[in-house]
């Protein structure tokens, strides 16, 4: 008997995945729940796993194929390893195909350009639509004007292709450095980042506004404190609790920031999902930590701590990174000094936190070598005034040199 293998339910707004790499070949043993390949989506790299124990009868799907979610990957038969495998059934182009092969039947005629009309072949050299393309209304067949207007007119109401990855148009290397390149095809991941992405600069009306911080009061505080919070709690004290912490209060004092635009309304969220950028092996992923405002610091490292080992063990679930209303990026932990972050679309604001660095400042007259870290805030202007920026901004900037006010919801 045999158990198909399909693509599981891919999440909302996921209709296909590719095909990353296969575990297992034709032929090969199986147990019920060993993964057998791997999926990549828009969002997430997710493992498809064996329904039953068996034989590795027959892979349908190869890797880097497209498949849409349902689609039949491969079939799984009782019985031993070793069994030979199931020759993979043949595909729809070579199964018509097939009778062509043995009896060729006689080419038709194309449709040559002494038949058509001087309409229909100024038309064509105008639109740039071929008709043999058309399907012909007039006398034989033949590809009547009105025939080639209404292509030309469906095909510039149809809406545009939604491209895969930015197109790259660049002159062909010199020889001697082309045997020296290598060319990797995307992944879906990575085409839906550098898509997302270009689609917020084209979109927003995007501007980036900065200020620092001195990050005295925080480090101080966790350097007291980091040992007991970790024996207690299980997590190690971060930053980034501070810092969502932080921004929840700002959001809450500037509701437009916690905002987006719906067509020619603009919908305020009462609620405050905290999206977290992590950057992985594969592309960058923001997991979500929903109700940040009820969570206490703990519970927020905690769930970054999760997330993060999620995501770097390729685990992270589409649900894990939908709804967030506002975004966290942290490029300091890289390096950064400085940097003007891109929207995380449809949202309306994200926050850079940038690497903490010992600059002098002038502190009660004195002048004297602080830990300094600058914050940038992008937001789109459609929604956010400049003077809401820079408050939401400096919200964020009082609650960390005094965490207290975190406390004490000041």
């Amino acid at each position: 008997m045999a158990t198909e293998i399909r693509v599981p339910t891919l999440g909302e707004s996921v209709t296909e995945a590719t095909i990353g790499r296969w575990f297992k070949k034709a032929g090969d043993a199986v147990k019920a729940d060993e993964p057998l390949c791997e999926l990549e989506t828009d969002k997430v790299t997710l493992e498809v796993n064996a329904p039953a124990s068996g034989v590795l009868a027959e892979i349908v799907a190869q890797e880097g194929e497209t498949v849409a979610a349902g689609a039949l990957l491969g079939a799984i038969m009782e019985g031993a390893a070793g069994a030979t495998p199931v020759a993979p059934a043949p595909k729809k182009e070579d199964a018509k195909a097939a009778p062509a092969a043995s009896a060729p039947a006689p080419a038709a005629a194309p449709k040559a350009a002494v038949e058509n009309g001087p309409a229909v072949s100024r038309i064509a050299a105008e639109s740039g639509v071929n008709p043999a393309a058309v399907a012909g209304s007039g006398k034989d067949g033949r590809v009547t004007k009105g025939d080639m207007l209404g292509a030309v007119a469906r095909l510039a109401s149809a809406p545009a292709p939604q491209a895969e990855a930015p197109a790259a148009v660049r002159a062909p290397s010199a020889p001697d450095d082309a045997s020296r390149e290598e060319r990797v095809r995307m992944t879906r991941l990575r085409q839906t980042i550098a898509r997302r992405l270009k689609d917020a600069q084209q979109t927003a009306a995007m501007l980036t506004t900065f200020n620092d911080v001195d990050m005295t009061a925080v480090m101080e505080l966790r350097a007291q404190y980091k040992d007991a919070f970790e024996k207690k709690h299980g997590a190690k004290l971060g930053f980034m609790g501070f810092f969502v912490k932080a921004a929840v209060a700002a959001l809450k004092d500037v509701p437009s920031v916690n905002a987006e635009i719906d067509g020619a309304d603009l919908v305020y969220k009462n609620y405050y999902h905290i999206g977290v950028a992590v950057g992985t092996d594969k592309g960058l992923v923001v997991p979500v930590v929903r109700d940040a405002d009820m969570l206490s610091i703990a519970d927020i490292e905690k769930q970054i701590s999760d997330y993060g080992r999620k995501a770097r063990d390729g685990q992270l679930k589409i649900e894990d990174m939908q709804g967030g209303t506002f975004t966290i990026s942290n490029g300091g932990i890289y390096g950064s000094l400085m940097s003007t972050p891109i929207l995380n679309a449809p949202q309306s604001a994200i926050l850079g936190m940038h690497r903490i660095e010992q600059r002098p400042v002038v502190y009660k007259g004195q002048i004297v070598a602080r830990p300094m870290m600058y914050l940038a805030v992008s937001y789109d202007h459609r929604i956010i005034d400049g003077k809401e920026a820079v408050t939401f901004l400096v919200r964020i900037k009082e609650n960390l040199e005094d965490p207290t006010r975190l406390v004490l919801d000041l």
